[in-house]
């Protein structure tokens, strides 16, 4: 999967109220030290690097087309507390980030309580990028590694039913003989998960849950091509399994069938019914 980050950039704002909602919700002082995994296109990284001015962001995302994109959009001349580097989500690891490494303290005993000098995060947040990796134990176990004691983990996923209505259209569509080739074997991408498997997985690691919810959403697109430009900003898994030349007609084809069922309200907007995972955890 290639991402288009400067398309994703264009046609990703619900995704940016959704972490400022989360932002908001954060009460930061302004001298936090957060990793935000899943950076995408560096904008939320930024929003986040402003609000602690006396601290520091670093930001993480598998593709480097979206770094090399949020690099370019926010240099260090302009947010010089802002680092995005390449980096996945399941391997999380201190040594990563060898340059924010503390020196050991004169007080810790030889061989014992390096774990603790290289926890130098007080937050792990992540928004609208965990619902794309496939083992979510190793990402809580990579974010224990690397937070301080009462740090905290602040994630919004997608979570179980999200864009339940969007299957509903897209899965008739995969099956017509036009199609189905192109999908044969195709792996679920997405990694939908309930508070259920969080209670189970998030003291295993360390974390006390503060807050672990399932939260509705609905959002709105401006017509069918506002609709039609999402999924292939985001529905990539299924997108660029068609050729090029017949990749519009495909999205084309879906978008058809979901107006069928969801047709444009008053104001020429197609809803889109989500469902978002929430997670508010602290590193004990």
């Amino acid at each position: 999967m290639k991402w288009n980050a400067a398309d994703y950039a264009a046609n990703s704002a619900v995704q940016q109220t959704w972490a400022r909602e989360l932002i908001t919700k954060l009460h930061l002082r302004g001298n936090e030290h957060i990793l935000d995994v899943g950076c995408g296109d560096g904008k939320v990284s930024a929003e986040l690097a402003r609000a602690v001015p006396g601290g520091s962001v670093t930001g993480i995302d598998a593709s480097a087309e979206m770094i090399t994109f949020a690099r370019r959009a926010f240099p260090k001349k302009l947010i010089p507390n802002l680092t995005l580097q390449i980096g996945d989500a399941r391997r999380i690891h201190p040594v990563q980030f060898n340059s924010r490494l503390s020196a050991p303290s004169p007080h810790s005993t030889p061989g014992r309580g390096e774990g603790e000098n290289l926890r130098m995060f007080d937050l792990v947040f992540s928004n609208a990028a965990l619902h794309w990796v496939d083992d979510h134990q190793a990402i809580l176990g990579g974010a224990a590694s690397v937070l301080k004691p009462g740090g905290r983990l602040i994630v919004s996923c997608g979570g179980k039913g999200n864009a339940h209505d969007v299957f509903l259209a897209l899965r008739p569509e995969l099956r017509l003989k036009r199609w189905r080739d192109f999908f044969r074997g195709m792996p679920m991408p997405y990694f939908f998960y309930a508070p259920g498997d969080y209670e189970r997985w998030l003291p295993k690691f360390g974390f006390r849950i503060s807050g672990l919810k399932l939260a509705p959403k609905v959002v709105a697109y401006h017509g069918a091509d506002g609709f039609a430009k999402w999924l292939g900003t985001t529905w990539l898994p299924f997108t660029q399994r068609v050729p090029e030349p017949l990749r519009a007609d495909f999205i084309a084809a879906v978008t058809q069938r979901y107006l069928a069922r969801h047709p444009l309200d008053a104001q020429n907007r197609v809803p889109v019914r989500m469902v978002r995972l929430e997670i508010d955890a602290v590193k004990l």
